[in-house]
């Protein structure tokens, strides 16, 4: 299945490649058909789970730009094999700052956030066993991408994966983003964040959970019109929470 939202909404006939640049990938999508998909089986070595951000800005024209590179495939089909076009990973187009973060409960009870506001980036090879990072130790050179440590997936209870724009005006309204659940066995799941209302700051991406013993991914793609604390509300963390800033 052709993906990355099917290509920024452009179509089944267009490229996939993974969020990191890289050679070509194929995902599958969560949807309020589909809202599920099972990230680990039974018996599973455990490994790494990486979670990237990804987004677009979406111009007033992309609908017409969409049709009219319909026409020109049909017209050019070799068209289709142009290089994909400029996408921004968490950070740095535009004035747009999306940020990613997970809110955790483990089976002791413990809670807390990964994020990079406060300097919250968690820890892979101990609880939370999260880790929010563009750290080069991860192979990353830039962005933010979260590991989950599933050699540990039987210490979670819930993991709750949520973007929020910490900085400039709510403008999730003018951009496409997806979050990709990148699984060990080189399998991507992708989620849209799909028509957000005006002035939301904040979005509730996927929840997962283990069932009958495997994690599962389900959809939420709920928003909301504040930050950290009123996501926590929707969910009954129970968290206290405070200003705090991101890190230099």
């Amino acid at each position: 299945m052709v993906s990355l939202w099917t290509y920024w909404r452009g179509g089944a006939d267009s490229q996939k490649f993974d969020s990191t640049g890289g050679a070509m990938s194929y995902a599958s999508e969560l949807t309020r058909r589909n809202p599920t998909a099972t990230l680990t089986s039974d018996g599973s070595e455990g490994g790494t789970l990486r979670v990237d951000l990804t987004w677009r800005i979406r111009s007033n024209n992309d609908f017409g730009k969409s049709q009219r590179r319909l026409m020109n495939n049909w017209r050019h089909p070799l068209a289709v094999f142009k290089p994909a076009e400029l996408v921004g990973h968490s950070h740095g187009v535009a004035n747009m700052d999306f940020d990613l973060a997970c809110m955790y409960e483990l089976t002791d009870g413990t809670t807390g956030v990964v994020q990079s506001l406060g300097g919250l980036l968690g820890d892979f090879n101990d609880p939370p066993y999260c880790k929010l990072s563009g750290d080069d130790r991860f192979g990353t050179g830039s962005g933010e991408h979260l590991y989950i440590n599933l050699d540990n997936k039987d210490e979670f209870k819930r993991l709750l994966i949520f973007v929020y724009i910490y900085d400039g005006a709510p403008t999730f309204d003018r951009a496409d983003v997806v979050v990709t659940l990148a699984m060990p066995d080189g399998n991507n799941v992708e989620i849209g964040c799909t028509d957000p209302p005006p002035q939301a700051r904040s979005c509730a991406v996927v929840m997962i959970e283990p069932q009958k013993g495997q994690l599962v991914a389900r959809r939420e793609v709920k928003y909301v019109y504040g930050f950290q604390s009123e996501i926590d509300r929707l969910y009954g963390w129970g968290m206290s929470w405070g200003r705090a800033q991101k890190q230099k």
